[in-house]
């Protein structure tokens, strides 16, 4: 608690490597950013090997907290569709300013449920950007090293060039990848073993939804709920197509999550995803590099 009596959040990084890159990327970016969907930093400490950073507390911690409990669905915390709706929405509209609304635009690289706070009223908040790129908005790809993001959200170009640059693209396959398990994509099939890839668990997902239209609702969702949920997951898989150029952009993600069901075409069923994350291993809250050799099955 602040002498003001404010409650703040501090995030305290014990083990401090190298020249502090992450610490410094998530301040110089966060500081460039005033949004209502963007969490507010408040100050932070650099000294010697003692770094933090205070934030805004968020009195419903993270998404990820309300939507899983030790890897199985969390009935405690269980959202109301309207509630998860407001949240993708929320999130789209943080990403919408963090590529466009900004002097400068900044691509995040770490967007997944561990890092969307909530706060008293569950408006969300984009948090952690430690791994977060800055470049003109005229810049259409990014000349970066390495392969940055968290196992299960990487987009496919991020890991492989092959399929094209890095780019604000890259956090809208992540945004597809965490709007559709918002929706309930791991409930809806049976996955077996968690060395199932994400091909395989995806297509299932897609044919059931896309395709044949059986997605098994529970019994006492309203009509309204349904349709939030389908319209969900479509948007999900137009942002998670294989080649970035494919995706919509997040003002288009927006469009679509707001308007009516029958306006958002089917999208095609993306041929190549991002290695499945097991449900019941979630990544620490700072963000990590992935290796760059990461298998793709």
């Amino acid at each position: 608690m602040l002498p003001n009596g404010q409650l703040v959040a501090v995030k305290v990084l014990k083990e401090v490597q190298g020249s502090g890159e992450d610490f410094m990327n998530e301040v110089g970016s966060i500081s460039r950013t005033s949004h209502v969907n963007i969490v507010n930093l408040l100050g932070f400490c650099y000294e010697r090997n003692r770094r933090a950073l205070v934030y805004e507390f968020m009195p419903n911690k993270s998404l990820e907290k309300l939507m899983y409990k030790s890897g199985s669905p969390n009935s405690e915390g269980h959202l109301e569709w309207k509630t998860l709706y407001q949240i993708a929405v929320g999130v789209a509209q943080g990403l919408e300013y963090l590529h466009g609304g900004c002097n400068t635009r900044i691509i995040h690289f770490d967007i997944k449920p561990q890092n969307i706070l909530l706060d008293e009223d569950f408006c969300p908040k984009i948090s952690d950007f430690g791994l977060a790129k800055l470049c003109g908005k005229k810049q259409s790809i990014l000349s970066t090293v390495g392969t940055r993001g968290t196992i299960g959200y990487i987009a496919p170009e991020v890991f492989c060039r092959n399929f094209g640059g890095m780019s604000y693209k890259s956090d809208i396959y992540s945004y597809g990848m965490m709007v559709r398990e918002m929706a309930g994509a791991k409930k809806i099939v049976e996955v077996g073993s968690t060395k199932s890839s994400e091909n395989h668990f995806t297509d299932q997902v897609y044919e059931l939804i896309a395709v044949r239209e059986t997605m098994k609702f529970d019994e006492l969702m309203s009509s309204e709920d349904k349709e939030t949920a389908k319209k969900m997951f479509l948007v999900g898989f137009w942002c998670i197509q294989t080649i970035p150029s494919d995706r919509p952009s997040m003002t288009k993600v927006l469009e679509m999550l707001k308007g009516s069901l029958e306006s958002i075409e089917v999208p095609p069923k993306p041929f190549l995803f991002s290695p499945r994350m097991p449900t019941q291993d979630f990544s620490p809250s700072l963000s990590t590099y992935v290796d760059s050799k990461v298998s793709l099955s």
